[in-house]
């Protein structure tokens, strides 16, 4: 029952927090962070599947919904965390049996910032180009893509090293 509540609430504060203050920051007139996509990244993978994706497409329409932008957040928040299970048989080596005791947390940094950095580009480009919709802007669609997961994981990282630190 507790790790049902502190999932909920994960959920909610992410949410939150991308709607009512990480959408409100636009660096440089257009370079926005979505930090919101943690969730996809630290959600358990013992858990059911279905309800996994479902949760994630929830947390993406919500987005839009507060963002106005029309599903894009939705599809590539889902598409992001259909791919996630590939990702972790690639960068981790791991099987079926071993999703019941696997942790990003005790996994080496190494791996674990490539697995982040693939994600979250994959989700920044399916995001930026459905925004721009048009095979004319694909430099800006790049540059968008590039600027924009900087920034995204400098956060994701920072926010992440103080909330993990020992004292």
């Amino acid at each position: 029952m507790n790790k049902n509540i502190n999932k909920i609430l994960f959920f909610l504060f992410l949410l939150f927090l991308q709607v009512l203050i990480l959408n409100n920051i636009n660096f440089l007139g257009h370079i926005n962070p979505y930090l919101y996509i943690a969730f996809v990244f630290f959600y358990p993978l013992r858990e059911n599947r279905f309800f996994f994706l479902f949760i994630c497409f929830m947390l993406g329409l919500f987005v839009d919904f507060f963002s106005d932008s029309g599903g894009i957040h939705a599809f590539s928040t889902l598409f992001i965390a259909y791919l996630r299970l590939s990702f972790i048989k690639i960068y981790f080596r791991k099987l079926p049996t071993d999703y019941l005791f696997f942790n990003l947390k005790s996994e080496p940094f190494g791996k674990v910032f490539n697995y982040i950095v693939t994600l979250t580009i994959i989700h920044h480009f399916i995001y930026f180009s459905f925004a721009n919709f048009s095979f004319q802007n694909m430099s800006m669609v790049l540059l968008n893509t590039l600027y924009t997961s900087i920034f995204t994981l400098i956060l994701f990282f920072t926010v992440n090293y103080i909330f993990t630190k020992n004292l």
